[in-house]
C-alpha cells in the first residue's frame, strides 16, 4: 500500500506542470547567495582602506555570515517545514535584499560587522527552502539528479559571475555597490516566485522550539567562536568558556531532539551511513577550501597587483569546471558509483591545493589556473552527488531538515575554514620583519600594509611591502598545506562511509 501510495505521487511529481520553471526561480535564489559570498573578497581590500578594520576585524567582516547562518540554519530549515518552504524563502529574499543596502553603506568596521550578521539571519532561510522545494518538485531520482546538478552549478556560476561582476563595479563604483548587485536579483525572485513556486510543507510539524533554536545558535556560535579564537590568539580562559558553552549547548540541544516527540531535527537521520558521510564531507571539504579563497582574491590584487576585474576573470575556471562537474556528477555516480566520484573529487581538490603550496609572489597564471580548474572540478563533482545523496536519504516531509544541516555542514566548514586557515595566514603574516619605521598597522593585514606604505619614502615602502607580501605567501602556502590534508583526509573518510550508497533510490546497498 505505502509502495503504491509513493507510485503514485512520484507520477503525479513527474508529470507536474511548471517544475522547470519554478526550478529556475531557486536557481536565483542560490545566485543571489554565491554572488554576495564572492564578491565580499574582491571587496576586502577596499573595505579594509575605506574602513580601516583591525585584523580581527577583517576576519570577523569575513566569517560572521557564516557564524549566523549555520547558528540558523537548522532552525530555519525546520521553520520552513512547518510555515511553508516558499513562504520562507520568499521572506528570507526579501530581508536579503533590505540588508544588503546596510552592508552597503555600513560605514564603520562594528555597522560592517552588524550588517553581514543580519545578513546572515537572512541567507538562512534561502538555501535549506531552495533544496527542500527541489526534493517535493523532483521526485524522480534522475531529474532530481538533474535538478541538483543545476542548483549546484548555478551556485558555481554566481561564483563566476561575483569576481567579474564586482571587479567592473569597484573599478567605476564604490565598494558598497557589489551589495546592490542583489537587488535586481532579489526583485525578480520575489515577483516571479510568487506566481511560479508550489508551497510545500510538513502535514504534521509540531511546535517550533524556541529553546531548541536558542541552544542550536549558542552553539554553534560559540564553538566557532571558540575555535577561531583559539586559532587566532592562543587558548584563553574566555575562549575557553566559549567553548565550553558552545558545547554544553549543543550537547542539550542533541539531548532535547532525541525526547521531543516532534524534534526540530530528527537526529535518527544520522543513524544512515550515506547521510552521514555526505554531511562530513561536505563539512570538510569546504572547510579546506573557504580559508584559502577567501584570501586567494587578496593574493591575486595585493600581491600580484591585478586589477579587481582581472582578479575576477582569473578565478573563472574553478565556476567552470565546477558547473560543467555539477551537470554530469549524477550520471558519472550512477555509471561509477557514488563514493568513487566523491572519493575521486576530494582527493583531486586535496593534490590541487597541495600544488599551492610552491606559490610565490610572482608565480605565473599557468600554474593558478589549473590548480582553479581541478579545484572547481573536484568540487562540483563531490558536492553535488552529496547533496543528491542528502536529499534522497529523507522521506519528502523531512526535506527541509535535512537540507539545512546538509547547509549548517557548509556553513560550519566555511566558518571555521576562514576561523582556522584565515589565522594560519594571518599568524604568519604578522612575524613579518619590516624595515625601521614600520607601522603596526601593516602588521595587521597586507592592506594594512599597502595603505601604510603610501606614507613611507619609496625606498622605505618598497622594502616594507615586499616584506608583507612575501609574509602573506608564506602563510598562504602553509594554509595550503593544511587544506590539502584535510580534503584528503575526506576522501579517505567517504571511502568507507559511502560504500553501497546509490543514487537511484537513496537507500544503502551491501
Amino acid at each position: 500500500m505505502t509502495s503504491t501510495l509513493q507510485s503514485a505521487q512520484s507520477n503525479e511529481a513527474v508529470k507536474r506542470p511548471g517544475r522547470w520553471l519554478a526550478l529556475s526561480v531557486l536557481v536565483l535564489a542560490v545566485l543571489l547567495v554565491a554572488v554576495d559570498a564572492t564578491v565580499l573578497g574582491l571587496a576586502t581590500p577596499y573595505i579594509s582602506e575605506d574602513l580601516a578594520p583591525s585584523g580581527t576585524q577583517l576576519l570577523w567582516i569575513g566569517d560572521v555570515y557564516s557564524f549566523v547562518i549555520a547558528g540558523l540554519l537548522v532552525s530555519m530549515g525546520s521553520l520552513g517545514d512547518r510555515i511553508g518552504r516558499k513562504r520562507i524563502l520568499l521572506i528570507g529574499a526579501t530581508a536579503f535584499g533590505a540588508v544588503s543596502v546596510l552592508n552597503a553603506y555600513a560605514s564603520t568596521p562594528e555597522l560592517m560587522i552588524v550588517a553581514r550578521a543580519l545578513l546572515g539571519v537572512a541567507g538562512a532561510t534561502l538555501m535549506p527552502a531552495t533544496l527542500a522545494l527541489i526534493r517535493n518538485l523532483f521526485h524522480d531520482p534522475r531529474e532530481r539528479s538533474l535538478a541538483v546538478g543545476i542548483w549546484g552549478a548555478a551556485a558555481s556560476a554566481g561564483a563566476a559571475v561575483g569576481p567579474v561582476v564586482g571587479g567592473f563595479l569597484l573599478e567605476h563604483f564604490w565598494w558598497g555597490s557589489v551589495f546592490l548587485i542583489n537587488l535586481p536579483v532579489m526583485a525578480v525572485l520575489v515577483v516571479v516566485g510568487i506566481k511560479l513556486l508550489p508551497e510545500s510543507r510538513n502535514p504534521n510539524p509540531g511546535p517550533w522550539d524556541l529553546l531548541s533554536v536558542t541552544l542550536s545558535l549558542v552553539g554553534m556560535v560559540g564553538v566557532v567562536y571558540a575555535v577561531k579564537e583559539a586559532a587566532a590568539h592562543g587558548f584563553a580562559w574566555a575562549t575557553l568558556a566559549a567553548g565550553l558553552l558552545g558545547a554544553a549547548a549543543l550537547h542539550g540541544f542533541v539531548r532535547r531532539q532525541l525526547t521531543m516527540p516532534v524534534p526540530l531535527l530528527d537526529m535518527r537521520l544520522f543513524r544512515n551511513r550515506g547521510f552521514s558521510g555526505a554531511v562530513l564531507a561536505d563539512l570538510l571539504t569546504i572547510l579546506g577550501l573557504s580559508g584559502l579563497v577567501f584570501f586567494l582574491s587578496q593574493y591575486l590584487q595585493l600581491v600580484q597587483g591585478r586589477r579587481p576585474f582581472e582578479a575576477g576573470l582569473a578565478e573563472l575556471p574553478a565556476a567552470i569546471g565546477a558547473v560543467v562537474a555539477g551537470l554530469i556528477a549524477g550520471r558519472a555516480a550512477r555509471r561509477f558509483s557514488v563514493r568513487a566520484v566523491v572519493c575521486g573529487g576530494l582527493a583531486a581538490v586535496g593534490l590541487a591545493l597541495a600544488a599551492l603550496t610552491v606559490v610565490g609572489q610572482n608565480t605565473g597564471y599557468p600554474l593558478l589556473g589549473a590548480v582553479l580548474l581541478v579545484v572547481g572540478v573536484g568540487a562540483g563533482f563531490s558536492f553535488t552527488v552529496t547533496a543528491d545523496v542528502i536529499l534522497s536519504s529523507v522521506p519528502g516531509e523531512q526535506a527541509g531538515a535535512a537540507s539545512a544541516v546538509s547547509e549548517t555542514a557548509y556553513e560550519l566548514g566555511a566558518a571555521l575554514g576562514i576561523a582556522v586557515l584565515g589565522s594560519i595566514v594571518t599568524g604568519v603574516y604578522r612575524d613579518f620583519t619590516g624595515p625601521d619605521g614600520t607601522p603596526a598597522a601593516a602588521h595587521e593585514s597586507l592592506g594594512g600594509a599597502v595603505e601604510a606604505a603610501s606614507d613611507l619614502p619609496e625606498h622605505t615602502a618598497e622594502a616594507l611591502l615586499d616584506a608583507a607580501r612575501q609574509a602573506f605567501v608564506d602563510g598562504l602556502t602553509h594554509a595550503a598545506g593544511v587544506g590539502a590534508a584535510v580534503l584528503l583526509a575526506a576522501a579517505v573518510a567517504s571511502w568507507f562511509l559511502l560504500r553501497g550508497q546509490r543514487l537511484e533510490d537513496g537507500v544503502e546497498h551491501p
